[in-house]
């Protein structure tokens, strides 16, 4: 192997570890504010893949995106409005049985508004045959956009968390639900907004990557997976460590190509995940809360 097929393989585990870095930082944004953990992360990039697919004949790209983004937030709200926030201090495996049903719920929705066919949104730049040189490796230049959006995301996140009140706030809720509380804030409104950041970010990711692996009705729960493996391997509550974990995931991913079959690609996720939670449950980069700041 040379050193541009080396090349291309970390390219490519950098693309698909920015999508599960997406969804791990969305798992990471919900459980700093509430402590859930939730398994219906991953349809979000389905929804918004979907819903941008479904506007993009009728207007301009940007506003099938931005309308698809806005509105899969809504339905993270609704989902928490209608089947979480009636909860009180439920148990751990109570919440993770409620979000997989939800997640359930969303797909078996996306499949008979949709169908089970494979959708795709057209490229944000040139086409499927476009490509851009990088020091011998080829690259669509949709990885590019994949990799401004993460890039965006994280760089907007972590400005959010330490220079808004809102930030401060919710990271005070994570830190210190009854104190946060008893100083005025309003815990409630915080979980509501945190699950539409989540839902709108995974809407977005959806959209920047449906060019490239295309979008259908089923493709949430192995992101859910993928997603999950990366927020515990980064240590659960961190956004950093969460995008860290992600491309590390892709990577060793992509390698595994290399010297195993495709058909074990998924296995190595769910071998990293086991690995982590065995030996280090708190994760690689534990001590570290959403925003980047210490517990």
């Amino acid at each position: 192997m040379n050193a541009a097929q080396i090349l291309q393989y970390l390219l490519s585990g950098v693309t698909t570890g920015s999508v599960y870095a997406i969804v791990g930082i969305g798992f990471s944004i919900i459980y700093a504010s509430t402590g859930i953990i939730n398994f219906a992360q991953g349809e979000f990039l389905m929804l918004g893949g979907m819903i941008a697919v479904s506007l993009e004949p009728h207007m301009p790209l940007a506003l099938a995106i931005a309308i698809s983004v806005v509105a899969t937030g809504i339905v993270g709200v609704l989902l928490q409005l209608v089947f979480i926030s009636w909860l009180k201090n439920p148990a751990v495996l109570r919440m993770i049985i409620i979000t997989i049903g939800l997640s359930i719920l969303v797909r078996e929705a996306g499949l008979h508004i949709w169908d089970e066919k494979v959708h795709a949104l057209p490229f944000w730049t040139g086409n499927e045959t476009s490509s851009v040189a990088v020091l011998g490796a080829r690259i669509s230049p949709q990885v590019l956009w994949v990799l401004a959006v993460c890039a965006l995301m994280v760089g907007a996140l972590t400005l959010f968390f330490r220079f808004t009140l809102t930030g401060r706030a919710m990271r005070a809720c994570s830190s210190n639900p009854a104190a946060a509380r008893l100083c005025g804030i309003r815990t409630s409104t915080l979980v509501t907004l945190s699950f539409f950041i989540a839902a709108a970010m995974g809407a977005l990711a959806g959209c920047a990557v449906s060019p490239l692996t295309q979008t259908q009705y089923d493709m949430g729960t192995s992101l859910a997976v993928k997603g999950f493996t990366c927020a515990v391997l980064g240590g659960l509550g961190s956004v950093t460590a969460a995008v860290a974990a992600g491309l590390l995931v892709g990577v060793v991913e992509a390698a595994s190509i290399s010297v195993l079959p495709l058909a074990y690609k998924d296995v190595v996720a769910l071998a990293v995940m086991l690995a982590i939670l065995f030996f280090r449950p708190e994760g690689l980069f534990s001590g570290r809360r959403a925003g980047g700041g210490s517990r």
